[in-house]
């Protein structure tokens, strides 16, 4: 067998493992208005549903987005997605920062699924622009966070992979007509993290409109329940079942 093809074997297994480690990092300390989830028949396909900070104006929001990794992960960077309109990014579109597949250069390979995340959240509360962002008020912006709940219950892969937010939304669409002053969880009422969270943990944008690797490089070897400092972690229901990593593997091979 050539050495390329033996390189190539070997990167799958570690694509593979390294997602189970972010997985399972994700179920044991969930990061605050995170949720994500692989599709169980390609791990290198996230799905994300970040909810809308308080003292912003995505409360009250749900955003769905995808992560689409290369086999070659964590040694390359994903593609990141915005599925749910929003007011600040288009949607459907590759969207331009460090943590994505558009400066590979900046990418570290010690950022994890959660690292990703968390800085994607920072740069949606930012203004700075950058290729696929958009400009809107924030007027438009809370129009947005209220149309989010029904709009991601047309998405069956929402559905599939994220029960537990589907039963919030259905709450908030009956209990309260979308009024985000009123959305509760079914993991209790939402904690405050806001801007301020997020300064706190370093996670700023440069003047060119890409997240400052050196400050989200710190985040890479916290722990995830470390990103919460700002405020207690928004607890995600524990009833999400772990993958069937067997199904996972067969499915890669």
């Amino acid at each position: 067998m050539s050495s390329s093809a033996t390189s190539g074997a070997r990167k799958q297994p570690t694509a593979v493992s390294r997602m189970k480690q972010d997985y399972m990092r994700l179920k044991r300390d969930p990061l605050p208005y995170i949720t994500a989830e692989p599709l169980p028949n390609n791990i290198l396909e996230w799905h994300y549903c970040v909810k809308g900070p308080e003292d912003s104006p995505y409360y009250g929001g749900y955003y769905h987005g995808t992560l689409l990794f290369p086999r070659e992960f964590p040694f390359k960077p994903p593609s990141i997605y915005m599925l749910t309109p929003n007011g600040r990014f288009k949607t459907n579109t590759r969207l331009c920062l460090s943590i994505s597949d558009f400066h590979p250069d900046t990418w570290n390979p010690t950022w994890c699924v959660g690292t990703i995340l968390t800085g994607l959240l920072s740069f949606m509360l930012e203004s700075t622009p950058t290729l696929g962002s958009i400009e809107s008020s924030n007027y438009d912006k809370q129009m947005f966070a209220q149309k989010s709940l029904a709009f991601n219950l047309r998405n069956q892969n929402f559905c599939e992979l994220f029960p537990d937010i589907v039963d919030e939304i259905k709450i908030r669409l009956h209990g309260t007509q979308g009024d985000p002053s009123k959305s509760t969880s079914s993991a209790g009422a939402a904690t405050r993290m806001g801007n301020g969270a997020l300064e706190n943990n370093n996670i700023h944008a440069s003047p060119n409109g890409h997240l400052i690797a050196a400050d989200i490089g710190t985040l890479a070897g916290a722990a995830p329940a470390d990103l919460a400092n700002g405020g207690p972690a928004l607890q995600n229901s524990a009833r999400n079942s772990y993958l069937n990593w067997q199904s996972v593997y067969s499915n890669l091979e």
